[in-house]
């Protein structure tokens, strides 16, 4: 069945820059959009939002579907506002559990659930705080307030989460200890900006962190904890920054002797994996055609043992999709920052890459692949750069001479689908009212037949549900857009 538009979705609030759809999550018939350059100094769930007093707070707004029909359900804030602390940056959801990143809150408070005037001495700035909020009955409440266990300032804690079931990860990349894997020293700072990843478990309905995890070659600048996913027992992390020139999968945990740094910021990705209660890393993956400055692990999804990648600085022109992994030589560097999506699978505990993906109509500065989610055999990957002017949504593959590239960074999202026989284009998905600068594609989810795209940039002045998509009064308000 082709995509086609179900609803055009606004914040209740709607207010000039707030970024609504920076990052969209979705489960089922529960939809969630952060916005986090909302002001509203309001706190809590449901809190006024008509004082904008706190600049740059952020907000969560949760959409629910009934009968086909989206409506919103909870206006959510943090518990302890405050301006600049971008509640939103990241956001996760599975089932009636909700997790919140604000990578600018500034407690100093460690570990979950600290007492209320540690959430409130602000000397820790931009270190960084996760919330989660429980559903019950249709009623949204907070159950956590989540800090690093060793919180400092520009730690970025809450950059990237990831929740399945009861197991939360929670990226920091600008932690700098020079720990390595599992359980190491979180004192000594000697890697600025190295990064961490931490492992939260829940059991009944408290949260207790189970896991401090590095990489094996960690270093300072490799941004480790960029993007992360989860599944089950399975925790894949990438480093945007990591340096090795390595192509292609190393099993195990490679050091910095074995990787290099002969590639700077080519990217890595780190899959780690729990026996019982114990974690460990299970493979270190490049790109096939590993570059200088292409970001591998910008954006990752894992969906049981399927792994896609994206690459926002890539650079090769080609088109479509390569079953074979190409190298660099292959690939070329004429189409700078297009941007490429890497599809891994594993099977009995092997990792192997299955596809290099492109858009139909690669362009230079189109990052393809700034967001990826995938949800039984349907990809969907943004591209918040592209600059076709099209308004619709196109069947198969068109190429650049059918898209054109008449509205800059307007932003487009590609659909894919593996329905056995290898990976091939479905969609190619346009706002329908696409306009330069709009970028949508800035963020993705999919959940079974459902997918949403978020449009920071777009400046509509509606809000709510299916209001007015023509009045662009409001500048960077932002949207998001439901396709089934």
């Amino acid at each position: 069945m082709p995509l086609a538009l179900q609803a055009y979705l606004k914040a209740s609030n709607t207010g000039t820059s707030d970024s609504f759809g920076q990052r969209v999550a979705i489960d089922g018939d529960t939809l969630v959009i952060g916005a986090p350059n909302e002001s509203s100094n309001a706190i809590g769930v449901g809190g006024n939002q008509a004082d904008n007093s706190a600049v740059n707070a952020g907000a969560v707004y949760v959409f629910v579907r009934v009968g086909g029909i989206w409506s919103q359900q909870a206006y959510i804030k943090a518990s302890n506002t405050g301006a600049g602390d971008g509640f939103g940056s990241s956001v996760a959801i599975s089932g009636n559990t909700l997790v919140v990143g604000a990578t600018g809150e500034d407690s100093n408070a460690v570990g979950v659930n600290p007492v209320p005037p540690a959430q409130t001495d602000n000397s820790a700035l931009e270190s960084g705080a996760v919330y989660v909020f429980l559903r019950s009955a249709g009623v949204w409440s907070q159950q956590a307030y989540i800090k690093a266990s060793n919180t400092e300032a520009s730690d970025g804690f809450g950059g990237t989460v990831a929740i399945s079931g009861d197991t939360l990860a929670i990226g920091a990349t600008g932690e700098d200890s020079n720990a390595t894997t599992i359980g190491g020293n979180q004192g000594d700072n000697s890697a600025a900006g190295s990064g961490a990843v931490y492992v939260f478990l829940r059991s009944g309905t408290t949260w207790s962190q189970q896991a401090y995890v590095k990489a094996s070659n960690a270093e300072g600048g490799d941004a480790f904890g960029t993007s992360v996913g989860i599944a089950g027992d399975t925790l894949v992390v990438g480093a945007t920054g990591e340096d090795g020139a390595l192509t292609g999968v190393t099993a195990g945990s490679p050091n910095e002797g074995i990787s290099g740094n002969a590639a700077s910021n080519s990217g890595a990705v780190y899959v780690f994996t729990r026996s019982g209660i114990t974690w460990s890393q299970q493979a270190y993956l490049k790109a096939s055609n590993t570059d200088i400055g292409d970001n591998f692990g910008s954006t990752i999804t894992i969906d049981g043992d399927a792994l896609a990648i994206g690459a926002i600085g890539e650079d090769s022109n080609l088109t479509g999709i390569t079953a074979v992994p190409p190298n660099d030589a292959t690939t070329g560097n004429l189409a700078s920052d297009s941007g490429a999506v890497y599809i891994f699978s594993r099977s009995a505990g092997a990792w192997s890459q299955d596809a290099y993906v492109k858009a139909s109509n690669t362009g230079t500065g189109d990052a393809f692949g700034t967001r990826v989610a995938l949800s039984n055999g349907l990809l969907a990957v943004g591209a918040p750069g592209e600059a076709s002017a099209l308004t619709t949504v196109v069947q198969g593959s068109p190429n650049e001479g059918v898209t054109g590239n008449g509205a800059v960074n307007a932003g487009a999202v590609y659909a894919f689908t593996n329905a056995g026989g290898g990976w091939s284009q479905q969609t190619y998905v346009k706002a329908p009212n696409a306009e330069s600068g709009d970028g949508f594609g800035t963020s993705v989810a999919v959940s079974g037949d459902t997918l949403v795209v978020g449009a920071t940039g777009e400046d509509g002045n509606a809000t709510g549900v299916g209001g007015d998509q023509a009045d662009n009064s409001l500048p960077g308000a932002g949207a998001a857009y439901v396709f089934r």
